[in-house]
């Protein structure tokens, strides 16, 4: 009979590093049988000065393997009575330790400097990672918001490894100019290191299953449309989706963003004012598009003179779209419909061993003005597994087929 995965996260608000360290670490020896194969640590922005101080105390303390984490402006853990909790603005470190038999763990940190060119082969993005694209990994990515050239890497990571799940966020600090970090070592390697740029990761493959939620914290509003003209970033004109759509159906975008809004209640109305976005669908194939099928994007400009709508993704022709709207009730309902999907269509939603989870600073208690909703959310659907993650810069998750990079978002890898 094989050793099963075993994953457990501990959760210390000490005021002191070491003392925080002493207290996660002595959590994890109680809790894990196995091997401590894996480690990843989020710490609080409070601890900004101690940041080097993290990898040598915490290796001392665990015979850890593989260690990656992170700085953020929050902190998400778990209790002692295996609630998820969510530090925001106050000391946390939050460490998650997974013992992962028939599990190749494969950490890297990538340079900006060092990415492939776009049009590069996929065999040039597999050998910067180090890992066959054949063993379909899955990627734990957290980055500098500032110098990870993110958005060329996620293309690139999609280009190599198309089926693999990537997840994962930009590290924050909750305070105006100053330094991320990122935390990295690799036992079998350079040992321990202090990153303030690129990207740090972990790609896992083998005996092991990773599954993502991403809730973009919107709700639809009105019909699909599908875009006639476009060009780049720049939506021009747009007609009622159908599958024989006729040029004379179309009109400037504009015109029929007014006629939609028009329709709206006065309390949706009012949130369009400064909480209105566009939705773009992923799946060109798909028939029936969900809540949770479209790409969410800023909405940043108008030109009334043409009555074309600027946004913050390029679009194409025959790509469809959907307005949507954000509000804290809307985000509330959304990842509710999203965890609710996610129980139906998983027969065993229950059983998973551990979880991540990676939220915008935009969100949390300064959105819904009470602590810990997402996670507790996220536990009452999947059980009191074990959750550990941070308030991110910007979320990284998959909407469709490919990754992106999200804001206003909750991220959760959940681990089988």
């Amino acid at each position: 009979m094989s050793e099963r995965i075993q994953w457990v996260n501990a959760l210390s608000t000490r005021p002191s590093l070491e003392a925080a360290i002493a207290e996660v670490a002595a959590t994890v020896r109680q809790s894990l049988s196995g091997d401590p194969d894996l480690g990843i640590a989020f710490i609080s922005a409070a601890y900004a000065s101690e940041y080097p101080r993290l990898v040598p105390l915490l290796v001392e303390q665990l015979p850890l393997k593989t260690l990656i984490g992170c700085g953020g402006g929050g902190v998400v853990g778990t209790g002692d009575r295996c609630d998820a909790l969510e530090v925001e603005g106050n000391p946390a470190l939050s460490l998650s330790v997974a013992s992962l038999p028939e599990v190749n763990v494969r950490p890297f940190h990538i340079a900006s400097r060092t990415l492939p060119d776009l049009d590069s082969p996929p065999q040039r993005w597999s050998e910067l990672i180090g890992v066959d694209p054949q063993e379909n990994p899955s990627f734990i990515l957290l980055a500098d918001p500032f110098s990870a050239q993110i958005t060329d890497l996620l293309q690139g990571l999609d280009f190599a490894y198309p089926s693999s799940i990537k997840v994962g966020g930009l590290a924050s600090n909750g305070a105006v100019g100053g330094q991320s970090g990122l935390f990295y070592y690799d036992s079998l390697a350079s040992g321990g290191s202090l990153y303030r740029e690129g990207t740090v990761g972990v790609a896992l493959s083998g005996a092991i299953t990773v599954n993502a939620i991403v809730a973009q914290g919107c709700r639809p509003i009105g019909q699909t449309f599908q875009v006639t003209q476009g060009q780049r970033n720049v939506i021009l004109q747009i007609a009622e989706f159908s599958q024989t759509l006729a040029e004379e159906e179309s009109q400037p975008t504009l015109t029929a963003l007014r006629n939609l809004l028009q329709n709206l209640d006065e309390s949706d109305r009012e949130l369009a004012q400064h909480s209105l976005f566009v939705g773009l669908a992923r799946d060109e194939f798909k028939a029936d598009l969900n809540q949770g099928d479209f790409l969410i994007r800023n909405l940043i400009g108008v030109d009334p003179n043409v009555g074309a709508v600027a946004i913050g993704d390029r679009v194409r022709p025959g790509q469809r779209l959907r307005f949507h709207l954000r509000d804290s009730r809307t985000s509330e309902e959304d990842l509710e419909v999203l965890l609710r999907r996610y129980q139906r269509e998983h027969s065993n939603p229950e059983g998973a061993i551990g979880a991540l989870m990676f939220s915008c600073l935009g969100r949390g208690e300064g959105l819904y003005g009470k602590p810990n909703f997402d996670s507790r959310l996220f536990q009452r659907y999947l059980g009191n597994i074990p959750v550990g993650g941070f308030f991110c810069n910007g979320e990284i998750g998959p909407v469709g087929s490919s990754t992106f990079l999200h804001g206003y978002t909750s991220v959760f890898a959940i681990f089988y």
